[in-house]
């Protein structure tokens, strides 16, 4: 890379970085370890690691899950740059983020949902609008894909931190169980509700943002239902759909912001009917189903829960014991 290249990226750095994610192969995990011994860094024991270290005001822990490494403190950037590209990644991104993924920080929109697999709760879609700019701003404050953030309390820190990222126009759509009941069973099936929520969000985007030229989005089982939806509401913006899509600021800052929203609708609704609503569609909620029922009828299901469902019919009926996800309804 030309040197040339590199004050350019420096002073696009809108401050120094103090938090940093990465995830590790087993035998990079190992390489870091001994990065570490050799380094004389005081190791320690946390909740979920699998070992976390500390010398001065920076400390490097690497998770078990996934495994990936989090670098916090005071020195993380030469730590990252010195250190852990060089010795452990074998490559280096930080600061050069924009030459390697360009289409990041391009002007666009991100989409993403939350609550499609969850028997309790609304579905959520979310978009954000990112520049380069917005998408610094939001990479440096941490957001990442909702699903890698295990904590509500982040999640609801990250999405005041989007929120009030200058620039950075939002849309979030909720469609409430009973809406979403009555949806369903007028679309047909879970993709065209989905494609209909999406295009939703575009449209209110592209009203406050309308020289955005490009949106982004997961890949749906079926991509010309939403490109269908797009052209009929007038649509004219490239649409792209992709893969792993929350890799993207603007479809990872989108996933946050659903996130939010799904687990503010569950916590409140537990707390009103009375019966803690649990997340996915596993046996713990097709006990808080039945228990749910018992206190408030099966006829207030609906009100709470995906009805399409397979778990529906074991809440339902009390010989039927295996809980299920969506039906098999093209999604």
């Amino acid at each position: 890379m030309p040197s040339a290249l590199i004050p350019a990226f420096e002073i696009l750095s809108l401050k120094p970085v103090t938090t940093h994610t990465a995830p590790l192969t087993s035998e990079q995990v190992e390489k870091l370890r001994r990065v570490l011994e050799d380094q004389a860094y005081d190791f320690e024991t946390k909740p979920h690691a699998l070992f976390s270290a500390r010398k001065g005001k920076l400390n490097v822990t690497v998770y078990q899950k996934g495994p990936k490494v989090l670098v916090q403190g005071k020195g993380t950037e030469d730590f990252i740059r010195f250190t852990l590209e060089p010795e452990v990644l074998g490559e280096a991104r930080l600061g050069y983020e924009e030459l390697l993924e360009p289409d990041k920080f391009e002007p666009h929109f991100g989409i993403d949902e939350s609550g499609k697999g969850d028997f309790f709760g609304p579905l959520v879609i979310a978009g954000v609008f990112t520049d380069a700019v917005i998408a610094r701003q939001l990479i440096a404050a941490g957001v990442m894909d909702s699903k890698r953030v295990t904590s509500a309390g982040r999640i609801r820190k990250l999405a005041a931190i989007i929120r009030a990222t200058p620039g950075c126009t939002t849309e979030v759509v909720s469609i409430g169980p009973e809406s979403y009941n009555r949806m369903h069973a007028s679309f047909g099936n879970l993709n065209r509700l989905l494609a209909w929520g999406h295009a939703k969000v575009i449209e209110n985007l592209a009203a406050a943002r309308p020289d955005c030229p490009r949106a982004l989005s997961d890949q749906f089982a079926r991509p010309e239902v939403l490109q269908r939806a797009l052209r009929e509401k007038g649509l004219t913006l490239t649409l792209e759909q992709r893969t792993k899509g929350e890799s993207d600021t603007a479809v990872a800052a989108a996933s946050i912001l659903a996130r939010e929203r799904f687990i503010d609708w569950m916590d409140k609704t537990s707390a009103g009917c009375g019966v803690k609503l649990p997340l996915g569609a596993s046996a713990e909620v097709l006990r808080a189903g039945r228990g749910f029922v018992e206190k408030h009828g099966s006829e207030a299901l609906g009100k709470v829960a995906k009805l399409h469902f397979r778990t529906t019919a074991s809440v339902l009926d009390p010989l039927q014991d295996s809980p299920g996800g969506s039906s098999a309804d093209g999604t």
